[in-house]
């Protein structure tokens, strides 16, 4: 599924025109990623947390020569899955 399928999901179910359901999920995901710039994280009861991680800085190797590249520290957003998720 792609966002435009979750575009079209959301106006079959609204019964709203297909321009406010892309302005309403464009918003939604907006909304998302300003809260993860901030560090927060972002939970959806019944669904998962997304929460913004740490990465630590490393050695890494690349395959096709197999030398040594340094990793440098950064963030990274990882995303928990709710038990009730797979049920």
């Amino acid at each position: 599924m792609i966002k435009a399928d979750i575009v079209s999901e959301v106006a079959r179910v609204a019964g709203i025109s297909h321009l406010k359901a892309q302005d309403s999920v464009e918003e939604v995901f907006n909304s998302i990623r300003e809260a993860l710039e901030k560090g927060e994280k972002v939970e959806f009861r019944g669904f998962g947390v997304f929460r913004v991680k740490e990465r630590k800085k490393g050695l890494g190797r690349n395959l096709k020569t197999g030398e040594s590249v340094p990793i440098s520290p950064g963030k990274t957003v990882k995303f928990k899955p709710s038990i009730r998720f797979f049920q």
